[in-house]
Formats: C-alpha cells, structure tokens, sequence
C-alpha cells in the first residue's frame, strides 16, 4: 500500500514536467523544445524578432550547429526557439515512422507556437541539411497561406534525400525502390521507414519552396561529403535573384571546421533589417 501511494504521488508531480516540455504537438506527439532569449531580455516588456531552427535526420536540437547558431543569435538581440523533429531527440515518435511531411507538420505547429509567443515581432526560419528541406519547403507553404516568413537562411540543404530513395541508396543502406522494406537501417542503427522511403521520392522540393519571395542566404561547405553542392545550386536557380549562396571553403556537412564563421554568416544575415526593441 505504501509503495501504491508513493507511486501515485510521483505520477502526479511529474505529470507538470511532461507538460512543460511538450508544449506543442506533431503528428507523433509531443515536440521538445528550447527558446533562447537575448541576455537580461524580459518576455514582459520587451520585444524582438525570432529564428525558428531546424535540425537535419537523425540529428538533435542539442547538436550542433543549433546551440552555437541559437547563442549566436541571442548575442545579436535576436531569440530562437529550436526544437527536435519526431522521432528525434527528446521528442516522441519513432523514428522509423517519420516522414518529410510530418517534420513539415512539426515545423507549422512550431510556427503557430511562436507566432502566439507576444513578445515576438517577426519569425525567420533556418534548416540545416533534411532540416534545410523542411525549411524551404514550410516557408513556401505559408507563403501559399499569405504568411510571411522574414528571412530564411539553409545550411547544406539536403535535397539530394529524393534522389537518394529513388536511388535506392540512403547512407549505407540498399533497397528497391520500388518496394522498400518495412524499414532499413543507416548505419546497422537508425531505421528508416517505407512511407519516407516512398514518401520522399515523390516530394516537390524546389517547387514548393519557390513559393516563399523573401530573402534567402545558402550557406555550403566545399568538403561536403554528405550533401553536394548541386542541391544549394538549385535552390540558388530556384530562388532567383532573392538568394545568395556562400561556399565556405573546407567546411564539411556537420560544420565542425569553420563553425564560427558560419554562424557569423547567419547572425548578419538575420540581423540585417530585423526588429529589434530590447
């Protein structure tokens, strides 16, 4: 009996935890977050304009480039909020479940999360890698909406995820792609589903994202071995001449080598013409 009561009571204080850290929701559930405000700001009284970040596959809010890019930017006076997709780090779902479309429905809660946040005068979006993919592609589905996104920055946009499942070559995995397997696994650790493996080879990448009009920055290292710079080149034809495209010279796709100039490359972007009243 008193380990029941013990029990209970446990469940009854973690349950304000659980929902603290799930303060928005996807198609998997519950989607972690962390918002990172400029030093000394006050969500009260003061107010300033905000950078959703989104991480690439099997990757993490946690990893970087998010955490040097969300410091970066607080420095500048501009907030972030960066969040795991489903199926990645904190967040629920699995990960053999997700799909491109439902990291698309994860970034549009996220958006609707942040644009409530009343201290928020604009919402910009940056994405890294599948990341950068889900970025483009959401920004133009809320310009189709008449949403505005401020300004879109993409790091080694991952676009090459189409070609690779209608190659049938993902990472180190095969498979027919005409008929992949319940999952495969990348790496003998990370599954990825049939529905991404179907799913992804029939995405319209640069078409939906040519909806967004606004400003965009691609940044992409020369040493690259994951993402080629072909993607970045297309979305630089795709956009038009609203978009730049900086090849950085030696960085790879994780931005380990060169990753204070990168995130310098972001925050000037971002700073560039932003509200600020901090």
């Amino acid at each position: 009996m008193k380990r029941l009561v013990i029990t209970a009571v446990l469940s009854v204080l973690l349950i304000p935890l659980y929902a603290r850290e799930y303060q928005v929701l996807g198609p998997q559930g519950g989607l972690a977050l962390k918002v990172s405000l400029p030093a000394g700001f006050d969500p009260q009284t003061d107010r300033c304009p905000m950078v959703i970040l989104m991480h690439g596959i099997f990757s993490s809010k946690d990893y970087n480039p998010m955490p040097s890019i969300a410091r970066g930017l607080a420095k500048a006076g501009i907030a972030s909020i960066r969040f795991d997709f489903n199926g990645h780090g904190k967040s629920e779902g699995r990960m053999q479940d997700m799909t491109v479309e439902k990291e698309i429905a994860d970034a549009m809660a996220i958006w609707e999360y942040a644009k409530a946040l009343p201290y928020v005068t604009e919402i910009s979006m940056l994405g890294h890698s599948q990341g950068g993919v889900v970025a483009s592609m959401t920004a133009g589905r809320l310009a189709d909406k008449g949403e505005t996104v401020k300004a879109l920055v993409l790091i080694a946009p991952g676009a090459v995820i189409k070609d690779a499942c209608q190659g049938g070559r993902f990472f180190n995995a095969r498979f027919d792609p005409a008929d992949p397997p319940e999952y495969i696994r990348c790496w003998g650790i990370m599954k990825l589903g049939r529905d991404y493996l179907l799913s992804t080879q029939e995405l319209d990448i640069y078409g939906k994202a040519s909806a967004y009009k606004g400003p965009v920055r691609i940044l992409h290292g020369t040493k690259d071995s994951i993402v080629p710079m072909w993607c970045s080149e297309k979305y630089l034809e795709t956009y038009g001449g609203q978009a730049e495209l900086i090849e950085v010279e030696g960085e790879n796709h994780t931005i380990s080598r060169r990753r204070k100039e990168v995130v310098g490359k972001v925050v000037e972007f971002f700073t560039a013409g932003s509200e600020k009243n901090h």
